[in-house]
């Protein structure tokens, strides 16, 4: 985390030119940044430029529903406004410490108490705004900058001529990188196909496929007419995507007070739905050693030589 992926690969004896035109276009792809983000999310990145790789028909989103089916939890469709630590008396007559959520779901404010809670959303103003109400010491404030990326989707014909002197029916490449000194105003350019076409996207009808473009700004009428040659469509969505890397990395805290944790800072280390999942264990097992007060399973010195032992 405190060096960039440029140093180590060099250190590791890569060349300038196998940077600049093969481990760049990965990083502006998949982060959107250059060679100057830190190592270990760079490895992450690179993990994702083998062929070899698990998609999930429907979308990710279905692997997020399908855990939460088969958790048999009760998902509360709201937004989060507050989080304050107030004295409860609990049915034993006891005094207890717990954590009141308020939040809105419509027009409507509601508020339930908690014993442990897990905040799974980045701590950024413009992305959730939760206030942490009377703690002492206050939860630090997180202005880590996020990375902006717009993702657009077209259906047309792509103007091959502005990539390639081949023939336009010889052209033939369904994905196209971005080095960090070119002067386009994408970072890549790739068709979407579906899971189930493992060789592959289909043939083009009319000579058009949907493709899919990252771009840090908006791309304009103009920069899509130069992309293509003709389209039916182009929609977009602009979004806050990952952090904005810059070694060193420090990663913000996992507790955030005695019951209250925080699982997206490991997005700082590397940010993909890998490392939330890694994230979410890591939280869910702390919390429950904590709560039970088995703090022998917790920061275990020679956990690791004892796995390997194991293994």
């Amino acid at each position: 985390l405190n060096q960039t992926l440029r140093e180590n690969l060099k250190k590791a004896g890569f060349s300038e030119t196998f940077l600049n035109e093969m481990i760049a276009p990965v990083m502006k792809v998949n982060y959107g940044q250059s060679t100057d983000i830190n190592a270990f999310v760079g490895a992450v990145s690179l993990t994702a430029a083998d062929s070899n790789l698990w998609a999930v028909e429907g979308g990710n989103k279905i692997v997020c529903s399908g855990l939460l089916q088969a958790s048999s939890s009760n998902l509360i469709s709201g937004s989060v406004m507050s989080i304050e630590e107030k004295t409860r008396t609990k049915q034993t007559g006891n005094p207890t410490k717990m954590y009141e959520v308020v939040y809105k779901t419509g027009s409507e404010t509601h508020s339930d108490f908690y014993d442990i809670v897990l905040v799974a959303a980045p701590l950024n103003r413009k992305m959730s705004n939760i206030t942490f109400r009377n703690f002492d010491p206050p939860i630090e404030e997180f202005n880590d900058p996020y990375q902006q990326l717009v993702t657009t989707f077209i259906k047309g014909e792509l103007n091959s001529t502005l990539f390639s002197s081949r023939p336009k029916d010889q052209f033939g490449l369904s994905a196209i990188l971005v080095t960090d000194d070119s002067d386009m105003f994408i970072n890549s350019l790739s068709i979407v196909a579906s899971v189930r076409q493992k060789e592959g996207p289909p043939p083009a009808v009319d000579g058009m496929h949907v493709w899919k473009t990252f771009s840090r700004d908006i791309l304009t009428k103009e920069q899509i007419s130069k992309l293509f040659l003709s389209y039916d469509y182009a929609v977009r969505k602009p979004w806050l995507s990952y952090p904005h890397y810059e070694p060193p990395q420090k990663c913000p805290s996992i507790i955030l007070h005695d019951r209250l944790y925080y699982l997206n800072g490991i997005e700082f280390a590397a940010s993909c739905m890998e490392m939330s999942a890694i994230a979410g264990y890591n939280a869910a097992l702390l919390a429950y050693h904590r709560w039970n007060g088995n703090e022998d399973m917790i920061d275990q010195d020679d956990l690791y030589e004892r796995l390997k032992t194991e293994l």
